[in-house]
Parts: structure tokens; C-alpha cells; sequence
């Protein structure tokens, strides 16, 4: 019988199998950051509310639509984050990582929260890998995140996924294409909600998805063709460096992503066989969002890569992930003077390395050997009161079905040398 309690919907839940892939992508995105010299930080999961809405943009659906806020015990507003970057600033900025040398290059995972209209790969509750690298304006940074990104997807096995490039521009040459924007916007037939925008933010109005707007957009003037020189350098220099490790990218000049904070380069990762829900990642540099929530000059660009959509799009390629065996021994004790050996023997074991189970005592053999074929062990060790008596063990082979007898002073040793530690 089942409880009558359920996730509440929208949630993105996993158990096994499926939450054995689910690590093992987390461990291979966390080697790759380690190799790139990132280090680890865990982080609250909420914040304080001004935090985003200074962070990531008062006018974005993040904050005006999709944010899980509420009040406290002590009548503060706290809100479950929406996404990891102005969190992981913030907590750069309160412990000092800034002063310890530049840049700061740190990465994160965990859910994240959104009150979304549930649907596949789009949920309420959903996880994340994010990556960080804080006070440094050279191109070669924002370079070195989309490689990382690029090569976990390409170690994962992932072959179709694509890399869409653009340059969003930095505050000295974005403000004359945003008045050219807000210009052509206004003679566009929008509803009042968009024309509000228009006026906060317009260019969110380039990221609207609705068919209606995009088909009015065919001839909005494009930030690519107002870079300033600085910008149009840095973005030249990136697109260099990605040529330079065989990254391929398609230029993507309405790519503007969904929050505020983003300035120069942009990118996003998306998957082709995942039809609405295409986009698996993206990221770019945010070299003002530290002046916003209060802290110094520090330039910084980062990803945020779906975790969810990224599973999605290994099961849509047929891409079967080498998860490492939950078991490669099983003990069967047949009776409880050998409950004492086999757990012994599986303590021994795990100590050793190895991967280690048992049946309780009470089973039956056929109940117990059932059990050691459900573990995914290599091997099975059967030992009954009659074993102990002779000294030794029976050690069945489940894929052969091979059993021969190993003396219990052997019996470790054997496993480890047929198991190849």
C-alpha cells in the first residue's frame, strides 16, 4: 500500500536507477571543473528577496512571475532561489574569496525553484550545475566556460548538442541601441504588458516566444551591428579562442537569455530532439551585477547548466550513461553463526574498495540468491553452518553460474583478485 502523500506537482524527483545517472553526470561535471582548477562551494537555498530582484531585474518573469517568496518568523522576505549566480556573488562577496586573489573560479549544483506551469523538462523544482569565474574581463575566461560546459556534454556522449554565440554589449555601447530598439518596438502591434517592457526592458521583448511577437521581429535592428569597439574585440576574441579548441558555434544575434545582469558575451546550449524545451544550458558574462547588489567593480561571467534537460537529452540520443555497480559482491549467510562471517566478510570488503551487500539471515537461499541476482553483483558468497565447519565458503559466479569453495582465511583476497583490486 502506498501513501496517500505525493510530490507536490512540478517537482523533479529520481530514484533508482535513474538517480544513479543523475550522479554520475554530477561527478563527471565535477572532475571537469576540477581539472579547470574550480573549487567547490555549497550554498544557502534561499535568500533574502532584494537580492534578485537587485540581481536579476525587477522587470523579468524571474522576479514579477516566478519567484517562490515568502515572509519569515521574523518578518523578513526570504525567497527560494530562482537560480544560483547572484547567490554564489553574493556569498564571493561576504566571505571575502575577492581579496584572495583574482578571479575567484567556483562552481555549485542543486535545485533551484521556479513556480513554472509544469511540463517535461520545464518543472518547479529542478536542478542545476553552476559555474563561476568573478573579476576578470579577459576573453579567455568566458572562452574557458564554454569549453568546460562543451567537453562534459561531449564526455557525457551527448553529439547533437549546439552552441548558440552572441555579444549583448557593455553600458557604454548598449544604451544607444536600446533607444534604436525601444524606437522600432513602439511602432509594433504589442499588448499593453509588452509595451511595458518596452519601456523597463526591451530587450526581453527580443527574447518573447510567442509567434505573434517573433514574427514582428524580422527586422529589429540587432546588437551585433552596435558593438562598440572594446565589445566587438572581446567578442571576436572568444569566437578565436573557441575556433582555436574546435568548439563550433552558430552566431545567434537575438540571443539575449531571460535575466538582466547579462552583458557581452552570451551563449546557450540547445538540443535539437527535445522540441520546445531545447535549451540545456547557458550563460554568460555579468560585469555589472556586483555593483548591483552592493559590492565593488568586479567583472564575472558563469553558466548554469540543466541538469533535468541534460538527462533528457542523453535518453533522446539512446546514450546509456557507465554507471558504476550499486553491488559487485553479495553474501547469503544460512543461518546466524554465518550472519557473523558474512558480515565480517562484506565490512572487510567495503573497507577494501569494493561494493558490498548481504541477505538477511532469515532468508531463504532461493529468496537470498534472488535478492544477490536483483544487486547486480559479479559474485555471490554462500555461507551456511556446514561451510564454517569445513572452513570455507561457496563463491558462485552469477553471470556463469560457477561455484567452487574458497577457504574462509582465502575468501577476501579471492574476491579482491577476481574483481581485479
Amino acid at each position: 500500500m502506498s501513501s496517500s502523500f505525493q510530490a507536490p506537482k512540478g517537482v523533479s524527483e529520481y530514484v533508482p536507477p535513474q538517480a544513479e545517472a543523475l550522479l554520475a553526470v554530477r561527478q563527471a561535471f565535477a572532475e571537469q571543473a576540477r581539472l579547470a582548477g574550480y573549487g567547490y562551494v555549497e550554498l544557502a537555498v534561499f535568500e533574502d528577496t532584494q537580492l534578485f530582484k537587485r540581481g536579476v531585474g525587477e522587470s523579468t518573469d524571474v522576479v514579477t512571475k516566478e519567484m517562490y517568496t515568502f515572509e519569515d518568523r521574523g518578518g523578513r522576505s526570504i525567497t527560494l532561489r530562482p537560480e544560483f549566480t547572484a547567490g554564489v556573488l553574493r556569498a564571493v562577496l561576504e566571505y571575502g574569496l575577492h581579496k584572495q586573489g583574482l578571479p575567484v573560479k567556483v562552481w555549485t549544483t542543486g535545485p533551484a525553484f521556479r513556480a513554472e506551469r509544469p511540463q517535461k523538462g520545464r518543472y518547479r523544482q529542478f536542478y542545476q550545475l553552476d559555474l563561476e569565474a568573478i573579476g576578470s574581463q579577459d576573453p579567455q575566461i568566458d572562452a574557458e566556460t564554454i569549453a568546460i560546459a562543451w567537453n562534459w556534454y561531449q564526455g557525457l556522449g551527448l553529439r547533437q548538442v549546439r552552441l548558440l554565440l552572441n555579444s549583448l554589449g557593455c553600458r557604454e555601447c548598449r544604451p544607444a541601441y536600446r533607444t534604436r530598439l525601444q524606437e522600432f518596438l513602439r511602432g509594433l502591434d504589442l499588448d499593453e504588458a509588452t509595451r511595458a517592457r518596452v519601456e523597463i526592458n526591451p530587450l526581453r521583448v527580443l527574447d518573447d516566444k510567442r509567434p505573434e511577437v517573433k514574427a514582428q521581429l524580422t527586422d529589429a535592428p540587432l546588437m551585433a551591428d552596435h558593438l562598440c569597439a572594446a565589445c566587438k574585440a572581446h567578442h571576436d576574441k572568444v569566437r578565436s579562442l573557441l575556433a582555436d579548441v574546435g568548439i563550433a558555434w552558430t552566431d545567434e544575434p537575438r540571443l539575449v537569455r531571460g535575466l538582466d545582469y547579462y552583458t557581452r558575451t552570451t551563449y546557450e546550449f540547445e538540443h535539437p530532439l527535445l522540441g520546445a524545451q531545447s535549451g540545456i544550458g547557458g550563460g554568460g558574462r555579468y560585469d555589472g551585477l556586483s555593483e548591483d547588489i552592493g559590492g565593488p567593480p568586479l567583472p564575472g561571467i558563469g553558466f548554469g547548466l540543466g541538469l533535468d534537460r541534460t538527462l533528457l537529452a542523453l535518453e533522446a540520443e539512446g546514450v546509456q550513461l557507465p554507471v558504476p555497480s550499486r553491488c559487485q559482491v553479495f553474501g547469503v549467510p544460512l543461518g546466524e553463526t554465518a550472519e557473523h562471517k558474512v558480515f565480517t566478510l562484506v565490512a572487510e570488503l567495503r573497507r577494501a574498495g569494493i561494493a558490498a551487500d548481504m541477505a538477511p539471515a532469515g532468508k531463504s537461499l532461493k529468496s537470498a540468491m534472488k535478492s544477490a541476482d536483483r544487486s547486480g553483483a559479479a559474485y555471490a558468497v554462500i555461507i551456511g553452518e556446514r561451510d564454517i565447519t569445513a572452513g570455507s565458503a561457496q563463491v558462485k559466479d552469477l553471470a556463469t553460474g560457477e561455484q567452487i569453495a574458497v577457504p574462509l582465511t582465502d575468501l577476501t583476497a579471492t574476491l579482491l583478485e577476481r574483481i581485479g583490486r
